[in-house]
């Protein structure tokens, strides 16, 4: 079920039973030639969903704005600063919690967010454990789907050391399984990008690597990959989810 789709009845008939649920977070960055702006939102939006439909949990909006400054020399990239994504994570947390949800699970596709992400874990738990008035249970947890142990072997034996870093052809793959419309047959030079630090501004970013990729070939993606990384991201994710909502 998805948390956008449901009436407040249907929620309030879910947390009688389960008071988990999970939020896709993203961002909306360029990918390479080949690749759509969407994709680290899409990607882990496509898992989310399936989970929702699979196993019946509650699935939130997907935060499709996210970190992603080093992007900006890239027409159509767009960034939260650290503490804007904070204070939205924060709120978003917060406003389950008052309604009985206990476990929060955060389904990321972009590594740039995993920094910020817990940044805000801190600052909710500690809120809670330094106010003055007892806080009820709340559990937060960030799973990222492209360092899952299936979809990572999936990788290696699609791509060896071509996956790179980003716009790679993992994720590539799965935006394009997720929306099929956004599959393109570019030709990429070189075939693989260089390599480097995206510890950087955005104009030494696109200095560094002039098409946006790094250390990739996203020619080798396919949405007929894409389907493949899409079963076993949301085995990896529902493993996790359930060792989350029972404190394994």
């Amino acid at each position: 079920m998805r948390l956008q789709h449901a009436t407040w009845q249907e929620v309030e008939a879910y947390l009688a039973h389960s008071t988990g649920i999970i939020l896709p977070i993203g961002s909306t960055e360029q990918h390479g030639p080949n690749g759509p702006i969407g994709t680290d939102s899409l990607c882990p939006e496509a898992i989310a969903w399936a989970l929702g439909e699979r196993h019946g949990v509650l699935i939130g909006p997907t935060q499709a704005i996210g970190m992603a400054q080093h992007h900006l020399a890239f027409p159509g990239s767009l960034t939260l600063r650290p503490s804007t994504l904070v204070a939205v994570l924060r709120d978003t947390i917060e406003s389950l919690a008052h309604h009985g949800f206990t476990h929060v699970f955060f389904l990321n596709g972009h590594g740039g967010n995993i920094a910020t992400v817990n940044a805000a874990f801190a600052e909710v738990l500690a809120e809670r454990s330094l106010g003055r008035e007892a806080a009820g249970e709340l559990h937060l947890r960030l799973f990222n789907w492209f360092a899952g142990r299936r979809g990572r072997e999936l990788a290696e034996s699609l791509y060896g050391e071509a996956e790179g870093s980003h716009a790679t052809a993992s994720e590539v793959s799965l935006a394009w399984h997720a929306a099929p419309q956004t599959v393109r047959d570019v030709i990429l030079s070189p075939r693989l990008a260089p390599t480097g630090s995206a510890q950087c501004d955005a104009r030494t970013f696109r200095r560094r690597f002039p098409d946006g990729r790094m250390g990739s070939d996203p020619s080798l993606a396919s949405a007929e990959h894409g389907a493949r990384f899409l079963e076993a991201g949301v085995e990896d994710a529902w493993e996790a989810y359930q060792a989350f909502v029972t404190d394994r």
